[in-house]
């Protein structure tokens, strides 16, 4: 392994750290790695793994202002590319104007997400609430051979280039960026380069639905209404139409006229899907209503007949209560474990001649964090690769391969003391069916002090890992992943290395 130390970030969180969102598998790096040639532990690298992983994690810099949330943490993005056999690593802090700002001030400047706005040093910033940093540390896809971090409730596109993950500067579009800002979970239409995006706030009309075409160009972009502020926080999308989604978890209105954020299940509503052709304006929106749940992630979406077909991960309990168990954060933090959350595999049909939706329950495993091959977005899918969790905490410890066709799962469980990330499905190249590819994950290994990347054969996941790629330092958990083949990076087959290839 060829290593190199690009450079370090001071931090000023305390040394006594017992947060366990900041310590243990979630202790922050502020090392920046140049790796090549990385180290094969096991296995081989196959050859026709060819493109990046891209891994989005939270790394805080500074302490809360008050009280820390994990999704506060500063972005830090990773990737580990592969060609011919070999593979090289870099990692990057997002500039994000944030932390910029919070270098400058040496501390906090904003409220995260489990305080109140008002108690934020500085008055202005983002987020669908406002007064709040964009950290850009939740979601990460490429679009136009360019990589994007975007933060879930709503702020800035970060550009950075998706090999070396040098900074590209901010999106603007053109000058037609909308003042909304983005949410996470933009969804790029491989078939035809479009990117879908929405966002939420707490002014009417609470939502807005866009597309960018492959050209990078802002050419949609339109109101959504909704009855008020809601917190919706993916999308689906089919060849034809953008699917959105009212759940009725959302900021308690009384408390939010007072000044506080705190979000509330409404099991007396429904749950309401929206469908809209994908260029379509606002009056063209249709409403579904299904059982009353909220739902993180959906996997996928595709027509069949008069019907779409949307599958993604209902939540049994989307507001579970204190069960006296635990510590302190163990209790704060039980919304963030997906056993405590109940969530499972679904399946609804939304009906476009009647007006009606079905539903059923795909599977009893509790699983989350679902990802496909990409090529099959918006298209009919056979498989989901989702990952288990740690009971009472939101840790990974395995990958579940979910075929919805015939409710089989494999299921491959990491070592105690193991944690995994978000997978990627990475399609061979000269891949011939859906499954033909590769599922790449990066671990963070308590037992030894290190994280490795992970490869297995995607068609045999429970035959475990073909290949264990060892980084240079041990990485933070955090939350999403993405996979972009070489083909569609510039400069990528040209180039020598492809660790160097930037034609962007």
């Amino acid at each position: 392994m060829d290593v190199e130390i690009l450079g370090r970030v001071l931090s000023t969180l305390p040394g006594d750290d017992d947060h366990p969102y900041r310590t243990g598998p979630w202790r922050p790096q502020t090392t920046e790695w140049r790796a090549d040639d990385l180290t094969v532990v096991a296995g081989e690298i196959p050859a026709d793994l060819d493109g990046v992983y891209l891994r989005n994690t939270e790394n805080p810099v500074h302490p809360a202002v008050e009280r820390y949330h994990p999704f506060d943490g500063d972005g830090m993005i990773h990737v580990v590319g592969f060609r011919d056999g070999k593979a090289f690593y870099r990692n990057r802090f997002v500039r994000t104007d944030g932390l910029l700002a919070e270098r400058e001030a040496g501390g906090p400047l904003w409220a995260g997400i489990a305080e109140r706005p008002s108690k934020s040093p500085r008055q202005d910033g983002w987020g669908a609430r406002g007064r709040m940093k964009d950290a850009s540390s939740t979601d990460v896809v490429v679009h136009a051979g360019t990589a994007l971090t975007s933060f879930y409730q709503c702020g800035d596109l970060y550009r950075l280039d998706p090999l070396t993950l040098d900074d590209l500067g901010k999106s603007g579009w053109g000058g037609a960026f909308p003042a909304e800002g983005v949410s996470a979970h933009t969804k790029v239409d491989e078939h035809t380069g479009e990117l879908l995006f929405f966002n939420y706030g707490t002014a009417a009309p609470y939502m807005h639905y866009g597309v960018v075409d492959a050209d990078n160009r802002l050419v949609h972009y339109t109101e959504v209404p909704l009855p008020g502020p809601r917190l919706p926080h993916d999308m689906a999308f089919t060849e034809n139409y953008a699917i959105l989604n009212d759940c009725p978890l959302f900021w308690e209105p009384e408390l939010l006229a007072k000044g506080a954020y705190a979000s509330r299940f409404h099991p007396e509503l429904p749950t309401r899907l929206g469908v809209l052709p994908r260029r379509g304006g606002a009056a063209e929106i249709r409403w579904f209503e299904a059982a009353p749940t909220y739902v993180l992630h959906w996997v996928n979406a595709y027509e069949d007949g008069d019907e779409i077909v949307l599958d993604g991960f209902f939540q049994g309990d989307p507001e579970p209560k204190d069960d006296g168990f635990g510590d302190k954060y163990r209790r704060m933090f039980r919304f963030l474990a997906i056993d405590r959350m109940q969530t499972r595999l679904h399946r609804w049909r939304l009906n476009l001649v009647t007006g009606r939706c079905t539903e059923e329950q795909l599977t009893d495993s509790i699983t989350e964090f679902g990802v496909l091959n990409n090529s099959f977005g918006g298209r009919r899918h056979r498989y989901a690769y989702a990952t288990s969790g740690v009971e009472g905490w939101f840790l990974f410890n395995g990958l579940v391969r979910h075929d919805v066709l015939t409710g089989a799962e494999e299921r491959f469980t990491l070592p105690e003391g193991v944690y995994g990330s978000e997978p990627a499905m990475a399609p061979r190249v000269g891949a011939t069916s859906e499954d033909d590819g590769y599922i790449v994950t990066l671990t963070t290994d308590m037992n030894e002090d290190l994280s490795e990347c992970l490869i297995f054969d995607a068609a045999r996941l429970a035959d475990g890992p073909i290949a264990r790629v060892r980084l240079p330092e041990r990485i933070s958990s955090g939350t999403h992943a993405t996979w972009a083949s070489g083909a569609s990076l510039p400069g990528w087959s040209d180039a020598e290395s492809p660790a160097t290839a930037v034609d962007l």
